[in-house]
């Protein structure tokens, strides 16, 4: 004897699907253009250059001159 009751088999009951979604990602490359522009800017800057000139004098020059002079006589 069997512990199993009479029952005859049931029939299956088939559920909606469930979709498992798995997502797959791959690079794609998208150029980003930065355009650039080079200026280049010239200054004039001034930087001191300094220069001396010398000018001499000679002022009071003594000139040698002869006196003539009388001795005295002692007496």
């Amino acid at each position: 004897m069997s512990c199993r009751p009479h029952c005859p088999p049931a029939e299956p009951i088939i559920c909606p699907t469930d979709p498992i979604i798995r997502d797959f990602f791959h690079p794609q490359i998208l150029p980003v253009i930065h355009p650039i522009e080079i200026v280049n800017r010239h200054h004039c800057v001034p930087i001191p250059r300094h220069f001396f000139t010398f000018n001499t004098i000679d002022e009071g020059v003594a000139t040698i001159s002869r006196v003539n002079k009388k001795k005295k006589r002692r007496a």
